[in-house]
Order: C-alpha cells, then sequence, then structure tokens
C-alpha cells in the first residue's frame, strides 16, 4: 500500500545580493516586485529582487521542483535581466503544472534600506496579486551587523505553505 502525497507543504529560502557599486541609471532597485527610485540597484543576472526571489525558492522547495539556481541560473541566458515579476509567474505556472497552489506566504526583507515601513502594504498587494494568495511582507534590520548592516546589499527570506490542488 502506497502513501498518498501530503496535502500540503512548506518551504523556506534565502536570497542575497549586493548594492551596485555605481548607479548608471539603466538598472532600478527592485525589491517584492516595486520599483524604488532613487536607490541604489542591486547586482545579479537578473532584477536582484531578493524579496521575489525568495519567495520563488520557498515556493519551488515546498514543491520539490529545485530552487532558482537550476530553474533559472546563470546558464539559462534567457532569463538573464529578468524580473522578479517575471520568475513568479513561471514559478506559477510550474506549481500549477505538478498540481500544487499556493497557502500563503510570508517574505522578509532585511536591510537598511530602503525605508519599506510606508510601501508594505503596497508589495503585500502585488505580490498577492502574482501569486493568488495572501502575502504578508515585513522588513527588519541587523542593527549594524553583517553586509545587510553595513549596508553592503539586501537579504530575504521567505516561507510557502502551498497545498494540493487537485
Amino acid at each position: 500500500m502506497s502513501t498518498p502525497p501530503p496535502v500540503f507543504r512548506i518551504g523556506h529560502a534565502l536570497d542575497v545580493h549586493a548594492f551596485s557599486p555605481e548607479m548608471d541609471g539603466t538598472k532600478k532597485l527592485m525589491v517584492a516586485c516595486l520599483e524604488w527610485p532613487g536607490e541604489t540597484p542591486l547586482v545579479g543576472h537578473s532584477d536582484g529582487d531578493v524579496a521575489a526571489h525568495a519567495i520563488c525558492d520557498a515556493l519551488l522547495g515546498a514543491a520539490g521542483l529545485g530552487d532558482m539556481g537550476t530553474v533559472f541560473g546563470t546558464d539559462r541566458p534567457e532569463w538573464s535581466g529578468a524580473s522578479g515579476e517575471a520568475f513568479l509567474r513561471e514559478v506559477m505556472r510550474m506549481l500549477e503544472v505538478a498540481k500544487w497552489r499556493v497557502g500563503n506566504i510570508h517574505v522578509q526583507v532585511i536591510g537598511n534600506r530602503p525605508r519599506m515601513k510606508a510601501r508594505l502594504p503596497e508589495a503585500e498587494e502585488r505580490l498577492s496579486a502574482l501569486v493568488d494568495a495572501p502575502v504578508s511582507v515585513s522588513a527588519t534590520t541587523t542593527d549594524g551587523l553583517g553586509f545587510t548592516g553595513r549596508g553592503e546589499g539586501l537579504a530575504a527570506q521567505a516561507t510557502a505553505l502551498i497545498v494540493r490542488a487537485d
């Protein structure tokens, strides 16, 4: 007798990107699928959206579908410069094919800037619309400790609950 598949699964992920050493005006800071005008962009193969990337990794991990590096890695030139939104849309397509849907997600952005408090509701609304489920967003600093505390970059961690769609 085989064990039935689980009705829900949980994934957790961390994403980290450094701030670009220069602002040339061609790249914008994107966090939680929102543009942050006047802020230094993040370095990455894509837009560097740490919140979106952590969410994608948590969802992929929960579903057993790999991770950002294997699905969207630097060996995949078609994803070069891609937006966090594009990654989320593709992960949602993959979940649908695998017969999973999102229950809920929490993502926390870690860094000194941008100052996110005033835009947290906007970030939650944007991300919730993209994954068709509730997303809570929080932000914190590390009280000056580590690379985020020194203002060298941003990190984000996400936890996602997925449920069987059948």
